[in-house]
């Protein structure tokens, strides 16, 4: 009997001692619920989405309202699926600043005017890429211009300078293109790591405008020499197979098989990213220089391009996702971020910091960032509807389909029925 009322008495304390225990947990999870959840839904990935993951992690650690959880989901078509959708999947997320007035105009952007950002520190060409009809709907976090990257050695074995102008940039095209008895190409002068950019950005250095007056203006008879560069000296000259079976031979683009990489293309145009990924090719001495451009007016010619954050319209935690878009774009976050990345900032006042020392051949981005022939496409409803049609075309250029007259008075004819 003793026993029996030891055991009841001991299963009375058991009893008591886990209501106490469900208590705290429910206290534990009413704390919990305080906090709210949110979720940033990220395009970068490898390397890029480690940085920022650290950023979250610090983020989550440094105030108790709000849990960031990171996903990196670089599908763009996915991404805007979710935006315009009633039930979005995610509270920020990432883009570039050309399909901010495509987006905006949609109304599947939240505007940014009522955080309190003062955007007076941030690269004017960067707030105006993000700025539609009269409202901040996406926040800078970084911005990104272009260079001719040039394989040191390559270059010195051929007796050939870094170009810087049109017309040594062909000569060194022609001199350090190297083909077999088979017609095979072995070394090729001029490479190209992303085609529209490169067409583009050469359209730029003769002289062209891709957006005049505000509207689409491919047929520009600079663009057309821009473009007719590039097939005059690299397509034409091998024959456009030639070249392709070429590029088909090597690995994907920053992979340790990127024919850059392996000393297979001499000079090739790309952006600041490339100082911190090629800093660690053991071995690999590079250069970069400015561009060169058709005259000594056009110097320093760059396409800028901006990395944005922004918060879709259907968010169902706007405000918390404004707190961290802030905490994003303040100046230390921003800095170690971009230094991760190897990208330039994108406010001015961190263009000079110390933080980005180490990085070989960047001042050669950072100074066409300040040039006054630092161009941007403009963000203007039609334009991610532009880019995908100008895509298309400088691929049927390169592929020698179609002559770079045709294919951009094809693309001026659909412009007609872009959305303004």
């Amino acid at each position: 009997m003793m026993g029996i009322a030891r055991s009841r008495a001991g299963g009375a304390v058991v009893a008591t001692a886990l209501g106490v225990l469900m208590g705290f947990g429910a206290t534990l999870s009413a704390y919990a619920q305080e906090k709210t959840e949110i979720t940033f839904s990220y395009l970068w990935g490898g390397a890029e989405a480690k940085a920022l993951e650290e950023i979250i992690a610090d983020y989550n650690a440094g105030q108790d309202k709000i849990v960031v959880k990171g996903v990196s989901s670089p599908d763009t078509t996915k991404q805007l699926a979710s935006m315009s959708s009633s039930n979005g999947a995610f509270d920020i997320s990432d883009h570039f600043g050309s399909a901010v007035g495509s987006w905006a105009s949609k109304g599947i952007l939240a505007p940014l005017d009522d955080l309190g950002i003062d955007v007076a520190d941030f690269v004017p060409a960067a707030v105006s890429q993000v700025t539609y009809d009269g409202k901040l709907y996406s926040l800078p976090i970084a911005v990104h211009d272009y260079q001719l990257l040039y394989n040191k050695k390559l270059l010195a074995d051929a007796g050939v300078e870094p170009p810087k102008t049109m017309d040594e940039l062909a000569a060194a095209i022609k001199a350090l293109t190297k083909v077999d008895g088979d017609g095979n190409i072995t070394q090729l002068g001029l490479g190209s790591a992303y085609m529209p950019t490169t067409m583009v950005v050469l359209g730029y250095a003769f002289g062209g405008e891709w957006n005049a007056g505000g509207q689409p203006s491919p047929t520009d008879a600079n663009n057309i020499k821009g473009i007719n560069f590039y097939v005059d000296n690299v397509v034409k000259p091998y024959g456009a197979s030639a070249v392709n079976k070429f590029i088909a031979g090597f690995g994907p683009y920053m992979s340790p098989q990127d024919p850059f990489v392996q000393g297979k293309m001499a000079m090739v145009i790309d952006g600041e990213w490339r100082s911190a990924s090629l800093g660690s090719a053991e071995g690999f001495e590079w250069g970069a220089v400015s561009i060169p451009a058709a005259t000594p007016e056009l110097a320093d010619t760059t396409l800028v391009e901006v990395s944005t954050l922004f918060i879709p319209a259907n968010s169902k935690h706007k405000a918390e996702a404004g707190e961290f878009l802030k905490y994003l774009g303040s100046p230390d976050v921003m800095a170690k971020f971009t230094r991760a990345l190897g990208n330039l900032p994108a406010r001015t006042s961190l263009l000079g910091n110390d933080i980005y020392a180490d990085l070989p051949n960047y001042d050669a981005w950072l100074s066409s960032l300040k040039s006054p022939n630092a161009k941007s496409f403009s963000s203007a409803p039609y334009s991610a509807e532009y880019s995908a049609d100008l895509g298309s075309a400088f691929e049927a250029i390169a592929q020698g389909s179609q002559t770079a007259e045709d294919a951009m008075k094809g693309v001026a004819d659909r412009s007609g029925s872009y959305a303004q």
